[in-house]
């Protein structure tokens, strides 16, 4: 295959079709080795953001597709037209380029009027320098998406809010308490590679001084030093970025050996390059939206997060892109591994895909009960439950002394609910252990615990449907859950259908239908509907344009127009805990599938992989605290 393009990047003509062509001839000639082509994906990427200089492009590329020159030659596409690839490659340009390792930061979270007040106060304190306090929001908005990790949050606010020392501690209301900043700075803080106060304020303040009229400038050099302490670029890097960044100004060069350890210090003199590589880099890297669709689907959760902040052209990309992603209806599993490697991930099955977060990660062992509303819902031996959305790292954690809160998997039935038109949420938790039934309002801050040991039911599953929080009891009856009083409103039905001590019991909401899911003793499907209308069980004889989805927590949820998703309409799809493998049992025109087979194990395994749960990242529910008395 002998491959002709053009050279629209180094032209400045972005053409769409030619880049196209590229990727999928190098996706035709890597068809059997997948890790080839998403490195090449990787690779532009890393181009693109500039986190690879020419050099480095070279080199990988060389390496990446040796034994084929017309691809070597082919990805002159992305290249400036001065600095063009051709063979054979200088032994300069064989050196190993610089990638980017993505910040795994931990999360913290806010006291909401705790940081009201104090972002109040640094408006205030810059209330004639209206830069500052912008300058201080773009901190905070880096610092929040993990752009910077804490150590950068420090340095940029030292340097910010000199002069303000009660600044300075506030934003410790920010941090949790081992990563508080105080004045002057611990000993420790102050070893190795970390920066000394002084020193650091006042190079700072050099850069500052020398840039005063280029604030672009300036902010590369704050990032280079951010990018540095998270340890997004490493020693070459950095020394690159600072040659070019600085040239001209070797007392800078030099001085910038404080963010260095003495190994690893920066010495004169310097080859300079003519500087144009990166300005025609930085002009040409605006990808196609074509090529940007195609790299976005390779990568996983944590990269996807930091896809938006390469370049404005991604960001435009990345808004819509995640706007979509987060509308998709088709589910995710939910797989937990093994005790060895302690990671999740999320496996879309139409897709044959499979996504990784680091950030999830840090919650493996936290004990996990269920997904509602996007979020995975676990509990901690701090006698806490976790809410985690892994689609947008919103977190949330909900402490409570009402109640013990039991920590093993599976221990709760729950159900994550948002107030119609407001940020208020409430969580609703069914220890199946105690069977009682657990109901948190962040509205009142407040528990409510309904116990059932007293009447004859017991309530075994709930849901939410127009705004409104329905359950079920072991006896079939319906009801509606009080969000402003410990009740629970029954609904006087005609008839319920007959259960048994061994029936299970579990509600779903669906295409604006509230649906009794109802599994007797000899394992046989049946499935009721709600009818308001009559106040009577309509026993279905066939799901219709609806499938089921079942889990080891003996959970259901339901889809509506499966098919759109690559699912069987009138179908059941399930997962457990004692196999990797989904089980899929279809019904036919006139009947229901016919029967599920029950989990043989009730914990999840210590060795190898599991699939927990299916995961809807579509899904809000929202309730509406008017609707009920």
């Amino acid at each position: 295959m002998k491959l002709h393009f053009a050279n629209p990047m180094g032209s400045g003509d972005h053409s769409s079709a030619v880049a196209i062509a590229y990727v999928n001839a190098v996706r035709d000639v890597f068809q059997d080795k997948k890790e080839n082509f998403d490195e090449f994906l990787k690779l532009v990427s890393d181009f693109a953001a500039k986190r690879i200089d020419v050099r480095g492009v070279k080199a990988r590329v060389n390496q990446l597709f040796k034994g084929h020159k017309d691809l070597i030659l082919g990805f002159n596409i992305f290249m400036p037209t001065e600095y063009e690839i051709s063979l054979p490659l200088d032994d300069n340009d064989e050196q190993e380029g610089y990638g980017l390792a993505f910040i795994n930061a931990k999360a913290h979270g806010l006291v909401f009027k705790d940081a009201k007040a104090y972002i109040d106060a640094v408006r205030v304190a810059f209330e004639d320098r209206r830069e500052k306090y912008a300058e201080f929001l773009e901190v905070l908005s880096d610092y929040k998406a993990e752009r910077i990790d804490i150590q950068g949050v420090k340095a940029r606010l030292v340097e910010l809010f000199k002069g303000h020392e009660d600044l300075i501690l506030g934003f410790n209301t920010f941090f949790t308490k081992e990563y508080e900043t105080s004045l002057p700075l611990d000993d420790d803080e102050q070893k190795g590679d970390e920066l000394a106060f002084k020193d650091a304020t006042a190079y700072v303040d050099a850069v500052k001084v020398v840039f005063k009229d280029k604030s672009k400038e300036y902010n590369e050099f704050l990032k280079v030093v951010s990018d540095y302490r998270a340890e997004r670029i490493d020693l070459r890097g950095v020394k690159a970025r600072v040659e070019y960044l600085f040239k001209g100004h070797k007392d800078l060069i030099l001085g910038f050996n404080i963010f260095l350890p003495k190994e690893y210090q920066i010495t004169l003199p310097f080859e300079f390059e003519t500087g144009e590589d990166v300005k025609n880099v930085a002009k040409n890297c605006e990808l196609p939206w074509d090529v940007l669709d195609i790299i976005s689907k390779r990568i996983d959760f944590d990269d996807l997060f930091q896809f938006a902040c390469v370049c404005k052209n991604w960001r435009a990309f990345h808004k819509i892109y995640w706007r979509n992603f987060l509308a998709f209806q088709e589910p995710l599993i939910v797989q937990k591994s093994s005790h060895v490697k302690k990671c999740f991930s999320f496996i879309s099955i139409p897709d044959q895909k499979v996504y990784h977060s680091k950030k999830i990660n840090y919650f493996w062992h936290f004990a996990y009960s269920g997904s509602s509303s996007g979020y995975l819902i676990m509990t901690g031996k701090n006698n806490s439950f976790l809410l985690m959305n892994p689609f947008t790292r919103r977190k949330m954690v909900i402490n409570t002394s009402a109640f013990k809160v039991n920590v093993s998997d599976f221990a709760y039935r729950v159900l994550l609910a948002f107030g119609k038109d407001s940020e208020d949420f409430v969580l609703v938790a069914l220890c199946k252990s105690s069977e009682s039934l657990h109901v948190y309002q962040s509205r009142n801050f407040g528990w409510v615990t309904y116990t059932t040991m007293e009447n004859p039911w017991k309530v075994v599953d709930f849901v939410v449907l127009h705004n409104t929080i329905y359950v079920v009891t072991d006896k079939a009856n319906i009801g509606v859950l009080s969000l402003n009083s410990a009740n629970i409103k029954f609904l006087e039905l005609k008839s319920t259908p007959r259960v048994t001590s061994s029936s299970h019991l579990r509600l779903v909401s669906c295409d604006e239908q509230l649906l009794v899911i109802h599994i007797t003793s000899g394992a046989v499907l049946n499935v009721y509907k709600i009818d308001f209308s009559t106040m009577d069980y309509v026993k279905l004889e066939t799901l219709g344009d609806i499938a089921l989805f079942y889990t080891s927590g003996e959970n259901y949820c339901a889809l509506s127009n499966p098919s759109r998703w690559g699912y069987e309409s009138n179908s059941l799809y399930a997962i457990n805990l004692s196999s990797t493998k989904c089980s899929v049992y279809l019904g036919d025109d006139n009947k229901l599938p016919k029967c599920i087979r029950p989990d043989r194990l009730q914990n999840p395994p210590r060795t190898g992989p599991y699939l927990l749960d299916w995961c809807f990242r579509h899904l809000h529910y929202e309730v509406d605290y008017s609707l009920v008395e």
